[in-house]
């Protein structure tokens, strides 16, 4: 090694991030930028058609996830297509012709027969580029049907599942109108781990109820189970959504940025080094978002929270043998 050239002392990230970036990830899997194209398969979710319940999570608004769907006309999803090209050639003029994972994000969806389901995913792995895919559901939500056909694509490609958990607190999930578990998120967890599929968990920060040691438990009880990715996000109160009226009655409140990436910080050093942490803040739209407003500057997230670890002089999974050993 030469005289000026030191040794990275974060293996997981290539810019001596000091948590494992989804950056860094790509680029050691694909040699190369990768990027996500959202797709809308047009599903529905079981707390939205009275199967379980109706009107959604108390958090979601019309679009079932963290942005209105994109491949909407009228409540229609558009064809898969025509959703690809518009989404690759936005982000090509950004980041040039890169390899695609194609990600089914709105709603739940893997809520329709393993018949459909299969035309939509065969589909979208047919578009140029598309080099993997990932999909976003419910843990309530994976029958064995469909557990059987996702391991089967996971033969032939690379990819992820993406479970809703938010928080894994039972109490917090029913006041959110979630109508699932704990307890089924864990057997969803491992019965994709059992097929060999990688698996993405999403958190929740902000909840109402939830105390700063609740949300910290919630890192370090996924973080205990190691999984691939993980994606944090800060409650942000968006338009249509049953707490933002309640937000807007006075009746909560939203976090601070400073509040939010020291408890974010805590968080990372209790998650594995190994699982990616995927993303650290949302991406709420201006027109939709009513609080916290400094949410749509995720630089500004992003360079705090750099700036924390590094005064704390932490990283990820500084403390994760410490909530280990606790566990046992």
């Amino acid at each position: 090694m030469k005289e000026h050239e030191q040794e990275n002392p974060f293996p997981y990230s290539h810019t001596n991030k000091r948590y494992h970036t989804y950056d860094h990830y790509v680029k050691s899997v694909f040699g190369e930028k990768c990027v996500k194209v959202g797709l809308d398969g047009g599903f529905t979710c079981p707390n939205r058609d009275g199967s379980k319940g109706v009107g959604g999570c108390a958090f979601c608004a019309a679009g079932g996830g963290e942005s209105l769907p994109l491949g909407r006309d009228e409540g229609l999803p558009r064809p898969l297509r025509a959703q690809y090209e518009e989404g690759r050639a936005r982000l090509m003029s950004k980041w040039g012709n890169a390899p695609v994972i194609a990600y089914f994000q709105n709603y739940t969806s893997t809520y329709a027969p393993v018949e459909r389901l299969r035309a939509l995913y065969e589909e979208a792995l047919s578009f140029e580029d598309v080099v993997g895919l990932t999909i976003g559901t419910r843990p309530d939500c994976l029958p064995h049907d469909v557990l059987s056909y996702l391991e089967e694509l996971n033969s032939r490609t690379r990819l992820t599942v993406e479970l809703g958990l938010q928080t894994t607190f039972d109490e917090s999930a029913q006041a959110l109108n979630r109508h699932h578990s704990y307890d089924d998120f864990l057997k969803a967890f491992h019965a994709l781990r059992a097929k060999g599929i990688s698996v993405g968990v999403h958190l929740l920060n902000g909840l109402p109820g939830e105390s700063r040691e609740m949300m910290l438990e919630n890192a370090r009880r996924v973080g205990a189970l190691h999984p691939q990715f993980v994606k944090i996000h800060c409650l942000y109160y968006r338009k249509g959504s049953a707490l933002t009226e309640r937000f807007l009655r006075g009746k909560l409140s939203a976090m601070s940025m400073e509040d939010y990436v020291e408890l974010l910080a805590d968080q990372i050093e209790v998650l594995p080094p190994e699982t990616v942490v995927e993303r650290v803040t949302g991406d709420a739209k201006r027109g939709s978002l009513v609080a916290p407003l400094w949410s749509t500057n995720k630089i500004k997230v992003i360079n705090l929270l750099d700036q924390t670890l590094a005064k704390r002089g932490s990283f990820q999974g500084k403390k994760l043998e410490f909530v280990q050993v606790a566990q046992k």
